[in-house]
């Protein structure tokens, strides 16, 4: 007879604690990246919180090149259901919640790879980041360092996913080129629409609707633009204007 074996009640759930909240160039949710890594130009900082923005815990992490962070999906909802519709599948094939990375999980939690830029530990700890797939105002649980010798496994099985997605080229409208000229951050922010708007932010079930215009918040502007399918079902994005929003 083997012993027997107690699982915890709904009583003893457990707390956590943000260490942290991201300031981040994504402030909505449509146009984040579906994976970190996909677009390099995304600049995040990750603010530790009191009292965890001691210099002291982030000792040695200078050496560091790429951070683990586990996060809460702060802007999905707190349902959840067992299957999920996966964009990479066109937004209609189902699977298990748990073989996907949806963000309708049952406690909400993310995890991210990003690359370390930098630290600043002058009135408090702030991490510069890129590459990243978090929206403004991410709580942060916790970060940890990256071992490629333990976490890089290039034969491993990817299921639905196994290569990245293709990038679509993007075509600025002259107005939209002329509104970047005027900025100060008109590089770094044209390298940042061009790559997210390569990966396709488009939801999956809307399929190619030639007139329908998007928009895209990026940093302090909304970006909108069009797909446009040329010939060979090749599909461009056009950005048609680039406006400022208040946050």
């Amino acid at each position: 007879m083997t012993d027997a074996v107690s699982y915890p009640s709904h009583e003893d759930d457990v707390t956590l604690t943000p260490i942290g909240r991201i300031s981040s160039d994504y402030p909505d949710k449509f146009g984040v990246p579906r994976q970190p890594g996909l677009v390099p130009a995304g600049r995040a900082v990750l603010h530790l919180l009191p009292p965890f923005d001691d210099p002291q815990t982030v000792r040695g992490l200078e050496r560091i090149s790429h951070l683990w962070l586990t996060f809460i999906f702060h802007r999905s909802p707190k349902r959840w259901t067992p299957l999920v519709r996966p964009p990479r599948l066109g937004g209609n094939a189902k699977l298990g919640v748990f073989a996907t990375r949806s963000t309708h999980r049952p406690n909400r939690l993310g995890l991210s790879l990003v690359e370390l830029e930098r630290i600043e530990t002058t009135s408090g700890v702030r991490l510069y980041l890129r590459g990243h797939d978090l929206i403004d105002g991410t709580p942060v649980l916790d970060i940890k360092p990256y071992l490629p010798w333990a976490e890089s496994r290039p034969d491993a099985q990817a299921g639905f996913a196994p290569d990245a997605p293709a990038s679509h080229p993007v075509v600025f409208s002259p107005e939209a080129e002329a509104t970047l000229a005027q900025r100060d951050d008109s590089d770094s922010l044209h390298e940042l629409i061009i790559q997210v708007l390569g990966q396709d932010p488009r939801p999956a079930y809307h399929g190619d609707t030639p007139t329908r215009v998007y928009g895209v918040f990026l940093r302090d502007v909304n970006v909108r633009f069009r797909a446009v399918v040329e010939a060979g079902n090749n599909t461009i994005m056009k950005v048609l204007e680039i406006t400022r929003y208040q946050k």
